[in-house]
């Protein structure tokens, strides 16, 4: 059995050698884990915090610490992640959004308290008692920090917007998708572009665009990044701009990582993909295995995908990202420019948080 595992991640570590060998020339390639950092965020015993629903004193992030966002205000880069208590209130604790700050991208300080949280508020009913799930925040050209966030109540994920000045106080402004509150929806990233920092909201077409969903991945459309409206086909379907390739690492499912990358030659969709357990699995990876793929798409439709790497650029290989409360996962979220580097940040594991970087 030993022999059979190192055999396949050989098999594994030579199919990601090849795709960096025969990287397009539209791809975000090569980056490399920074193992004398990684973990650059684990669970912690953190000071007490008293809970608003509970009224309980909670260690809002002593169970895990996972999928940040990534954004960059006067020089700095912070991260806005997702902790999970280890409460009894939810079967994995009740997550929360934490905020951490860097002056180099890979040593962090964390704010001592979440930022934002489920309370006595409009939302409590769907995000009570899972929490506040996996953020991903761009800046409107006003200054303003959007978030996209999960809403999960225990039954069903809901796409919500929160909005921020300065990071630290957050105004929620609701579902998403107000129209259909029961939709399952998550894992929205807004297209951006990256100039020296973080990412920037870019219209397209006079809107603003949002790839999401954890299936295929879908799209909807906004004047002002607080209010969407779904994208549907002919029939009335929810449109699918990206959907799991059979025999392929996205085999099962795939869902938006960061916010895109807007470029006048096309949008880069950095993005997760699973592997199926059944006959459709790609017989090269691990069954259930998570791993990020990129898309290239239209720069002027959004819909249009015209190409697609074959194989995951970033997978599961270290122990922290082998071993967690879901094995073999690696989930990129937050990705940001800072001093010429790319600098991309992914959960492992459900469990902790790491980087890798990019030096053109």
């Amino acid at each position: 059995m030993r022999a059979a595992t190192l055999l396949l991640w050989l098999t594994m570590s030579c199919i990601s050698g090849q795709i960096l060998a025969q990287a397009p020339a539209w791809a975000l390639l090569p980056f490399v884990k920074v193992d004398s950092v990684n973990p650059i965020l684990q669970p912690r015993w953190s000071p007490a915090w008293r809970d608003p629903i509970s009224g309980q004193e909670v260690h809002w992030m002593s169970h895990n610490v996972l999928n940040p966002a990534a954004v960059v205000k006067d020089g700095k880069l912070y991260l806005l992640f997702r902790a999970q208590d280890s409460s009894a209130q939810a079967p994995s604790g009740t997550s929360r959004i934490g905020l951490a700050y860097s002056s180099d991208g890979l040593h962090f300080h964390i704010h001592s308290t979440p930022v934002l949280y489920p309370a006595h508020d409009a939302l409590l009913r769907y995000e009570w008692p899972g929490g506040i799930e996996d953020p991903r925040v761009v800046k409107r050209e006003d200054g303003l920090y959007v978030m996209t966030y999960t809403a999960y109540d225990g039954h069903t994920a809901r796409l919500c917007i929160a909005s921020s000045r300065d990071l630290l106080h957050w105004t929620k402004h609701g579902l998403a998708f107000p129209d259909t509150p029961n939709l399952w929806s998550k894992s929205g990233a807004i297209i951006s572009t990256y100039r020296e920092g973080g990412p920037v909201a870019q219209k397209i077409q006079g809107k603003y665009w949002m790839y999401w969903g954890d299936t295929h991945i879908f799209l909807a459309s906004s004047s002002d990044l607080i209010h969407w409206h779904i994208v549907r086909d002919s029939s009335g379907h929810l449109l699918s701009v990206l959907a799991p390739r059979p025999h392929h690492f996205d085999s099962r499912l795939v869902e938006s990582g960061p916010p895109p990358v807007w470029t006048t030659h096309g949008i880069l969709l950095i993005y997760n993909g699973m592997n199926a357990a059944d006959s459709m699995r790609d017989t090269a990876w691990p069954p259930d295995m998570y791993g990020v793929g990129q898309a290239w798409i239209d720069p002027l439709h959004p819909q249009r995908v015209l190409h697609r790497l074959t194989s995951p650029f970033l997978i599961p290989e270290k122990t922290y990202e082998l071993h967690g409360q879901v094995n073999r996962v690696c989930f990129a979220e937050g990705l940001v420019r800072l001093a010429g580097k790319w600098f991309l940040y992914y959960g492992t594991a459900d469990s902790r948080v790491a980087v890798a970087v990019l030096q053109p």
